[in-house]
């Protein structure tokens, strides 16, 4: 079962702002940039907004923007903001306790876990969203001379 996609599109509309700054984003563009719901764009606003990672303006010139500069937003924040902790999902019924193998795998399978979930968000850390939207302007300045 894929993982959500909740994260990936919200680094994918903050880089839009980032890179439209300090233009004011409506839902309705964002959802056409990252090819979803509208609806989908205010949820993941709502998140973003109540993280402090983003403003919105109501009515006619409004939309969201960026709440600070892209440089000081870390994919971590992001990340927090929008998804549930947890990179590997756990059967919900509890394995067989007389199975050798079933006795010990959820503690095996946590350990695990929790040591990849940590340099996952460690490394999350350690890219903000200017590094994204710098390397995002970069491919399309070279798709640009390359046309």
């Amino acid at each position: 079962m894929p993982g959500s996609s909740r994260f990936a599109v919200a680094v994918h509309i903050l880089t839009l702002m980032a890179l439209e700054r300090p233009k004011p984003q409506t839902s309705d563009r964002l959802a056409e940039s990252a090819n979803t719901n509208p609806a989908v764009i205010r949820r993941l606003l709502g998140a973003l907004s109540q993280a402090g990672l983003t403003h919105s303006r109501l009515g006619k010139g409004g939309g969201s923007t960026l709440a600070r500069g892209p440089k000081k937003i870390s994919l971590l924040e992001i990340y927090e903001a929008v998804e549930e902790p947890g990179l590997l999902g756990m059967p919900r019924t509890a394995p067989d306790r007389a199975c050798p193998v079933g006795r010990h795998i959820e503690d095996s399978l946590t350990v695990i876990a929790e040591r990849a979930e940590q340099a996952f968000l460690e490394r999350l850390s350690e890219v903000n969203l200017k590094q994204v939207a710098k390397e995002i302007a970069a491919a399309n300045a070279a798709a640009k001379s390359a046309a």
